[in-house]
């Protein structure tokens, strides 16, 4: 079979290799790939940024989708002809995340999808909701459960909530689409008026250029009533952490995602106590989360924001893609021809 991995880190170093295609031992499943889908941690993998003591070759990207083809012995969760998504921690089913479940993510501890075959344990799957594209199944794994986690565990968004969005990838679009599905009002903002644009196409109620307006929490006061927002689903990192805790309603949530962006600043102690904010770090999911999260879809028959798909071939193209920052929602990679 081939399976892109990284012999040394750089995206000029990924290679696309033969390998001898695997087979499902006992409680294992083969799994072929149909198509992958890219998060930016798959890429700071692939540069060394995210690991760089990780140990090589790896074979990268935590999110794909596909079909059982064959099952070990023992297999009871899924049946050969199932259409599975493996979960993005192999070892984090059910309950609260300890040091032990968040061990095992695929794309960094173990090898990960970017494979026409892969072998999980059929403990490390989930079946995908049968309206979805394999493409748009593939998004799921993190983005989408990151998503799920932020607005439905951490939030607990209700109807006539606000949640402040951050940009227009995988996560945010994903929050978007839970938060108004949960009759919520999101506000969101980006440096693109144009994915603003297609964002309020989606849904958005309301946006902001945050290039154009860089005081955008005052913006979020001023679309709130001087409340603030119930939640605020936070990418960004270091460089917008202190305004969106200002974004934030006394008492509200910030869901603490993303590192993308760095500061000089130093974290303002008095502001989240005079706020009363509560903080919370989300690392993706559990499986439990992600079924949670399958059973809404198909309810409500949600579809992820697939902005562009590649060839298999092409996965170096994706992932500098990727790095120029020019998409909108979610990049896949199609593996099965």
């Amino acid at each position: 079979m081939k399976a892109w991995r990284i012999p040394s880190f750089g995206l000029e170093n990924l290679e696309l290799a033969t390998l001898p295609e695997p087979k499902p031992g006992r409680g294992e499943v083969l799994v072929k790939v149909h198509a992958v889908s890219l998060n930016y941690r798959d890429l700071m993998i692939v540069l060394g940024k995210y690991n760089p003591r990780m140990h090589l070759p790896r074979i990268p990207c935590s999110d794909g989708a596909g079909e059982v083809v064959a099952v070990g012995e023992d297999v009871t969760r899924v049946a050969v002809g199932d259409r599975v998504a493996g979960i993005f921690m192999q070892n984090w089913l059910d309950g609260e995340a300890d040091a032990k479940k968040i061990r095992g993510a695929l794309g960094g501890d173990i090898d990960g999808m970017l494979a026409e075959y892969v072998v999980l344990r059929e403990d490390g799957v989930v079946r995908v909701p049968d309206h979805l594209s394999m493409e748009e199944a593939a998004t799921l794994p993190c983005a989408a459960v990151t998503a799920w986690n932020a607005v439905v565990h951490a939030g607990r968004v209700k109807a006539g909530d606000v949640v402040l969005t951050q940009g227009t990838g995988g996560v945010s679009m994903s929050a978007l689409q839970f938060a108004k599905m949960l009759g919520a009002r999101v506000l969101g903002m980006s440096s693109s008026d144009r994915k603003l644009k297609r964002a309020t196409e989606l849904g958005l109620d309301a946006g902001v250029n945050n290039r154009a307006t860089p005081e955008w929490d005052a913006w979020v006061t001023e679309q709130t009533g001087g409340r603030g927002a119930d939640l605020v689903v936070e990418v960004g990192g270091a460089g917008t952490f202190s305004r969106s805790l200002r974004s934030l309603r006394i008492g509200g949530t910030l869901a603490q995602i993303g590192v993308l962006s760095p500061s000089a600043e130093g974290l303002e102690i008095p502001l989240l106590l005079h706020r009363q904010v509560h903080l919370r770090g989300i690392y993706v999911g559990s499986r439990a989360h992600f079924e949670e999260m399958n059973r809404a879809i198909a309810q409500a028959k949600l579809k992820p924001m697939v902005d562009e798909v590649f060839s298999f071939e092409d996965a170096p193209k994706a992932l500098r893609r990727m790095h120029d920052g020019a998409h909108f929602g979610k990049l896949a990679i199609r593996v099965a021809r």
